[in-house]
């Protein structure tokens, strides 16, 4: 119902934005993911579309990504996190928090796939930066170790 409510609305209305997320949100919590996926891929595909704000972009490919692995698509999940992680560190740098995120969401990705020679290399990279910008008990620090 909230969906239909707004679906009349042009694509860059806030509110349709707004229905378009709850619902596919909704149907994520209430474990009904490929339907969430469908929305979640309509949700990203309207963005690009009407050209969202980067960070706003970032955020709902991280959110299909995740609700890629919740149906089983490891390989598409991890390839957009990867794109994610590649965003952010153009958007923000490498030592900004979202950055250092991203990666964990990444590599997470990666040791679905067994990849752990990717992993090392990204590892190699960030947790020295990781070590500078954040603090040892912090939980991205914690999570990467």
């Amino acid at each position: 119902a909230c969906w239909k409510t707004y679906l009349g609305r042009p694509e860059k209305d806030g509110a349709r934005f707004g229905a378009i997320n709850a619902l596919g949100n909704g149907l994520y919590a209430a474990s009904h993911h490929e339907d969430a996926l469908t929305v979640k891929e309509a949700e990203l595909s309207i963005q690009q579309r009407v050209g969202v704000d980067e960070v706003d972009r970032l955020v709902a490919q991280a959110n299909l990504a995740g609700t890629y692995l919740q149906v089983g698509r490891e390989e598409q999940a991890s390839r957009m996190l990867g794109n994610v992680y590649a965003g952010r560190l153009k958007l923000h740098g490498e030592e900004h928090r979202e950055t250092l995120r991203a990666v964990v969401g990444y590599t997470s990705s990666l040791i679905t796939l067994k990849r752990f020679e990717e992993i090392k290399s990204l590892f190699r990279k960030t947790i020295p930066v990781a070590q500078r910008v954040v603090d040892e008990s912090d939980i991205l620090m914690l999570t990467m170790r």
